[in-house]
């Protein structure tokens, strides 16, 4: 069975379990409602609750189908909103997703591939009843808050990976191994990138449209939620700007360090360049060459050479060239 919790509440607090096939129906209370909770459910348990709570049927279908991107879509008096949920895995973003449909006294929230549970989101809520009685409205509030919440642990998790690496460049060459991770994060920034918009928008639907079974007082908290998905959204900006400078900053620095190489290079090479122009006179095969006769012609030209060499070391160290 896929069900992970489902209760009928009252006034904030949990009344009595309730199955899948029986309907709850409490249109003169907003504080009492039915909050239903599956993991990966099958079409017969899908199917179930449509027939009990009039679920759309294309709702339904979105819900077994998964892979949606964030939205919200209105079915007469219902609600239906998919988020995806995001962590952190062995250095890559994993997803989830989880859809809910919201009616005035119901809620079914069905997880797919969540890396964490509402367990705890529900003994919260649950140990606030005064907030709780304020209906699906606030819970639904509160799985999307829940949901936001989990890409911040995420982005500081790369944010630290960024900024280790950004130091890395500063130090040394970054190996190729580095680089081909700051491209894998890249990657993985736009792809969160389209998973954050829409998920904006969503919640942005909720802080000015007027939707079936949301409250305008509600809208505060949602507005809260909002800034959440914002400040991700600012984080993974500045993500994707520390790499592109990482990246950049490296390509400068190993530029900067190649053209020392070569300066060096060039200066060795103007410097044995003397005693080898030297050497080749003296190779060449002439028959008189006053410089062989007399008798202090080699000291005289190892001077020269030495001499010239110093010269071109010293002018060459000024400039910073060795």
């Amino acid at each position: 069975m896929t069900v992970v919790a489902a209760h009928l509440y009252q006034h904030g607090r949990r009344v009595r379990p309730v199955s899948i096939d029986e309907r709850v129906d409490c249109p003169e209370d907003k504080s009492q409602f039915v909050w239903i909770g599956l993991v990966d459910p099958t079409p017969e348990e899908l199917g179930a609750l449509q027939q009990s709570y009039g679920l759309h049927p294309l709702a339904v279908e979105d819900a077994l189908k998964g892979e949606q991107l964030p939205k919200l879509d209105i079915f007469g008096d219902q609600l239906f909103v998919v988020a995806r949920t995001a962590w952190l895995q062995d250095g890559d973003i994993r997803y989830g997703e989880t859809a809910i449909f919201v009616g005035h006294s119901h809620l079914i929230s069905v997880r797919r591939t969540s890396g964490r549970g509402h367990a705890a989101l529900r003994a919260q809520l649950e140990a606030a009843p005064g907030l709780l009685s304020h209906g699906v409205d606030y819970v639904l509030h509160a799985i999307l808050d829940f949901i936001v919440d989990g890409y911040l642990p995420l982005g500081e998790a790369l944010e630290d990976e960024v900024l280790a690496m950004e130091q890395r460049a500063v130090d040394n060459f970054l190996a190729r191994g580095e680089i081909n991770r700051i491209f894998e994060i890249r990657r993985q920034l736009i792809r969160f990138q389209r998973v954050l918009a829409p998920t904006a928008e969503v919640v942005a639907k909720f802080t000015r449209l007027d939707l079936p079974g949301i409250d305008p007082e509600a809208r505060p908290y949602f507005s809260d939620v909002l800034d959440h998905v914002r400040r991700v959204q600012t984080m993974v900006d500045g993500l994707r700007d520390v790499l592109s400078s990482v990246f950049e900053f490296s390509n400068l620095l190993e530029q900067q360090r190649t053209g020392a190489i070569t300066r060096q290079l060039a200066a060795w090479a103007a410097i044995l360049a003397v005693p080898t122009a030297i050497a080749g006179i003296y190779g060449m095969n002439f028959e008189h060459m006053p410089e062989l006769d007399s008798r202090w012609g080699y000291p005289v030209v190892m001077a020269v050479i030495v001499s010239a060499c110093a010269a071109l070391y010293v002018r060459f160290k000024r400039a910073r060239w060795l």
